[in-house]
C-alpha cells in the first residue's frame, strides 16, 4: 500500500476521470512538432505557429481527455490563457528541456532551464512530468538519469505534487538496424527500466509497449508481457503511443489495459495527420471528428480493461489516506 499526501491526491483525482482511469492525450511535443508542420524546414516554424497548433489540439481534445500534457515553451500557460483549458481537466506540465544531450554512451536528459516545480505548481497543474531516456545497461549514464529523476522527484515531494516518469529506450549499434533480432533484448529493457525508476518516489509511470507487434502476434503471450511490466512497476502505469498509428494503439492500448494498465496517455497516434494539413478549417474538422472519436475509443477500451490508478496502489476510494487531527499544522 503507498501512502499518499493530500496534494498527490489531489492532483491524482485531477488526472484521472471518476472511475480512477488515466485517459490523457500528450501535446507537449516541440521537436516532432515542428517537423510535422515543416518537414522541409522545421526551424523555420515559428513560436506563434507553435501555439496555435497547440491552442487547437487542446480546444478541440481537452475536453475528451481526464488529463492532458502540455511544454511550458509552447502549450501550457498559452492554452489557459486562451481559455481552451476546461476546468474538469487535468493538466500535466513537463519539465524536460526538448531532445538530449549526447554523451559517449548514450543520451543524457537535461531539464529546461528557468523552469522548475515549484512554477508548475504555482501555475495550477496537476502533476509534473519528466522524460528520461534509459538504458539499465549502461549503468554510469543510468545513474546519471536516476539522480536527475530523484532530484525532481525530490522537489515534487515538497510542492506537494504528483510526479509521472516516461523512461524511453532507445537503440544502439547493430540494434539500430535489426528490430527483429533486438524486439527480445527491448522486451527485457522496458521491464527492467519500470523495475528501477519505479523504486524512485513517483506516483505514475509511462511506459512505452513492451513487445513489438510486427513480431510477437499471440495476444495471450503479448498480455502476459504487460502483466510482467505491471508486476515490475511498483505504481500504476499508463501506455504511451510513440507516434505508432492509431490501429497499433488501440490494439497496445488494450492489450496493455488486460495487463494491468492504468489507462493511456497517448500523443501523436490521435492527433498526428491533422498537423500535416495546412488549411486551419480542415485541420479543426479533422481533430473534431476523427481526433474526438480516437479519443473516444480509447477511454472505452480503458473503462472496460483498465486498473484503477488508487486500486494498484491498494487504496479505496474512500480512504485515500487516514488524516489526523491537527494534520495542517505540520503540513
Amino acid at each position: 500500500m503507498k501512502s499518499l499526501t493530500t496534494g498527490k491526491i489531489r492532483g491524482l483525482m485531477q488526472i484521472a476521470n471518476n472511475d480512477g482511469i488515466l485517459a490523457m492525450c500528450a501535446m507537449d511535443h516541440r521537436g516532432s512538432l515542428r517537423s510535422m508542420i515543416d518537414e522541409d524546414c522545421p526551424g523555420e516554424v515559428d513560436y506563434d505557429e507553435m501555439v496555435e497548433r497547440k491552442v487547437e489540439l487542446c480546444s478541440v481534445l481537452a475536453e475528451y481527455a481526464s488529463a492532458i500534457l502540455l511544454d511550458p515553451v509552447f502549450g501550457a500557460a498559452q492554452c489557459i490563457s486562451h481559455g481552451v483549458l476546461p476546468r474538469s481537466t487535468g493538466l500535466l506540465v513537463s519539465i524536460e528541456a526538448s531532445g538530449y544531450r549526447n554523451e559517449e554512451e548514450g543520451r543524457l536528459t537535461e531539464l529546461l532551464n528557468g523552469w522548475s516545480v515549484v512554477k508548475i505548481k504555482r501555475m495550477g497543474a496537476s502533476a509534473v512530468k519528466i522524460l528520461v531516456y534509459y538504458r539499465p545497461d549502461l549503468p554510469e549514464l543510468a545513474a546519471k538519469q536516476l539522480g536527475t529523476v530523484n532530484a525532481v522527484a525530490s522537489e515534487c515531494i515538497t510542492a506537494d505534487i504528483p510526479f509521472l516518469v516516461e523512461p524511453l529506450y532507445y537503440p544502439l549499434g547493430d540494434e539500430i538496424n535489426d528490430p527483429q533480432g533486438s524486439a527480445g533484448l527491448r522486451e527485457q529493457m522496458v521491464i527492467q527500466m519500470a523495475r528501477e525508476i519505479t523504486a524512485l518516489p513517483m506516483e505514475i509511470l509511462k511506459a512505452e509497449f513492451p513487445s513489438d507487434l510486427r513480431f510477437k502476434k499471440d495476444e495471450g503471450e503479448l498480455i502476459e508481457v504487460c502483466r510482467w511490466l505491471d508486476n515490475a512497476s511498483r505504481v500504476p502505469w499508463v501506455i504511451l503511443s510513440a507516434g505508432v498509428d492509431f490501429e497499433v494503439f488501440y490494439h497496445q492500448a488494450e492489450i496493455a489495459c488486460r495487463g494491468g494498465a492504468s489507462g493511456f496517455l497517448g500523443g501523436r497516434a490521435i492527433w498526428q495527420e491533422a498537423m500535416f494539413i495546412e488549411d486551419k478549417r480542415e485541420r479543426m474538422r479533422y481533430l473534431s471528428t476523427v481526433g474526438v472519436d480516437r479519443m473516444k475509443k480509447l477511454t472505452e477500451v480503458a473503462s472496460k480493461y483498465a486498473v484503477p490508478w488508487y486500486k494498484k496502489m491498494g487504496l479505496n476510494m474512500d480512504r485515500l489516506a487516514d488524516v489526523p487531527e491537527g494534520w495542517y499544522q505540520d503540513y
